[in-house]
């Protein structure tokens, strides 16, 4: 288990030891997925882009199994007003980005996002590293279990415009599932879930571990919303 000194220098480290049931086969899928079965948009070969790592942050809330969310300011450069994992780049302090630094960057991310305690999550398991190729980042999504809740909220408004959980029975919800459009003509997966759009990276990251999880339901993949939906 992760301790907050931990992102200070300590070591950082992966373990699945005392997670609840319900988590192994998030586990197990992401001992077992391939790179392809998660995007088709990888790191580039030569070494490009910005290394760095999201929290995919389980809990247990009152509706039972939750995933911790944020809304990302409007004001940012890059992936401004999308809902989104906590998360940003690598710093040098960070190590080995092929080994803890993105763990470190994770805990780290989150804190500085949501206010987080690092203290209170285990992490246990890390995903293939996925490219974003709009913003040239290279990003390790890093699977955390809350195993202590602490208050979460908004710390910076330049960076986050919003802190939420979500059930992960809205996240199967057949009811919250679309097919996003987007002005490009990228279509994707998307959840309609706690007054926000779900869509591009971060949806397809939930999609694929919702499906290789065996927590998918049958959805209409025929239901298209574009990133105007409220209007």
């Amino acid at each position: 288990m992760t301790r907050a000194s931990d992102t200070q220098g300590g070591p950082v480290t992966l373990s699945k030891e005392g997670l609840p049931d319900w988590l192994g086969p998030v586990a197990h899928a992401a001992e077992t997925v391939e790179p392809l079965q998660l995007s088709r948009f990888l790191p580039p070969a030569d070494g490009a882009g910005r290394q760095s790592a999201v929290l995919i942050l389980f809990g247990e809330g009152e509706l039972g199994p939750e995933l911790l969310l944020m809304e990302r300011s409007g004001s940012l450069r890059s992936h401004a007003g999308q809902p989104s994992f906590p998360g940003g780049a690598l710093d040098a302090d960070d190590g080995d980005p092929l080994a803890e630094g993105p763990l470190r960057a994770a805990l780290r991310e989150a804190e500085e996002e949501t206010g987080l305690d690092p203290g209170g999550v285990q992490l246990f398991g890390v995903l293939p590293k996925l490219y974003i190729p709009v913003s040239s980042f290279v990003v390790t999504p890093v699977l955390g279990w809350w195993r202590e809740p602490s208050p979460v909220g908004v710390v910076d408004p330049n960076e986050t415009a919003r802190v939420f959980t979500v059930p992960v029975a809205d996240l199967t919800d057949p009811a919250n599932r679309a097919t996003t459009v987007h002005p490009s003509g990228y279509q994707g997966p998307a959840f309609l879930v706690a007054s926000a759009l779900v869509w591009g990276f971060t949806a397809g990251v939930i999609d694929r571990l919702l499906h290789y999880a065996g927590w998918e339901l049958p959805w209409d993949r025929d239901r298209k919303v574009t990133l105007d939906w409220r209007s």
